[in-house]
């Protein structure tokens, strides 16, 4: 299967500390795991498909004709759960599978497309990234960020400030240099089916203890990660009641 029949899986868990029933939360008059695959769908994906742990998530995605998959309970992260919905469907080896999460009501249709674009031979997956020009982002350990090959493929991912402008930085950090190419990581990933099958099973790297970066894992074992850089910030996510209410906002908004 080429990129262009691309499938998006969106995992949806219905637990969440911040903001209680996350996923069924109303986003004017439709819950938000809807909201995201309707976004999903609008990527031109042959097919969109939400993997969840809990039948009142079913209900709501068969309420509003999205197809939908209930999974078992106790995968340890969203890519286990798209993994285990990727091997039920009976994809083929070469399938490009984009994580969509259920939480990203807002996202942007072609970063969707963009990273499945990126899945090639010896590449098994791919994630995004974009330009950062914000002192207090560069060094900022929540901001996650990527350093690239010539082929746009990461060499690392980190929360330290990479690369480290040795120079520059010599005279304080509240500046930030012309040129310098920071780039932020965007949590959305793609990968080719039969590398989804096996990330579950990878070795523990050191590294992604120490940075607690997941995505390390698929480095330190010796797989690529292809990375398309945007010119834009993605749009945000929801995690809090106050990340909610801003995009019920943005919504109120499109629909006049």
């Amino acid at each position: 299967m080429s990129a262009a029949g691309f499938i998006a899986i969106v995992p949806a868990r219905l637990a969440s500390t911040r903001l209680p029933d996350k996923p069924l939360a109303d986003i004017c008059g439709k819950p938000m795991v809807v909201r995201t695959a309707e976004r999903a769908k609008a990527s031109g994906a042959a097919r969109v498909v939400v993997a969840t742990d809990h039948a009142s998530i079913v209900a709501a995605c068969e309420q509003h004709g999205i197809e939908v998959m209930l999974t078992r309970a106790d995968h340890p992260s969203g890519t286990d759960r798209i993994a285990e919905v990727a091997h039920a469907l009976g994809l083929p080896a070469d399938a490009v599978i984009v994580n969509v999460q259920g939480d990203e009501p807002l996202i942007d249709p072609a970063l969707i497309a963009a990273c499945a674009e990126r899945i090639s031979a010896g590449v098994p997956m791919a994630t995004a990234a974009h330009d950062i020009h914000s002192a207090d982002e560069i060094f900022n350990p929540n901001v996650v960020k990527v350093v690239l090959d010539r082929q746009q493929r990461a060499l690392y991912f980190s929360r330290a400030t990479i690369p480290w402008h040795r120079d520059a930085f010599a005279h304080g950090t509240q500046q930030v240099p012309e040129n310098y190419p920071a780039l932020r990581h965007i949590g959305i990933y793609a990968y080719r089916n039969d590398f989804l099958q096996q990330y579950p099973a990878l070795p523990l790297s050191p590294l992604e203890q120490i940075e607690s970066l997941e995505q390390l894992r698929v480095l330190w074992n010796g797989y690529a990660i292809a990375v398309h850089v945007t010119e834009d910030s993605p749009a945000p996510g929801v995690d809090t009641p106050a990340d909610l209410e801003k995009v019920r906002e943005i919504y109120r908004n499109l629909q006049k």
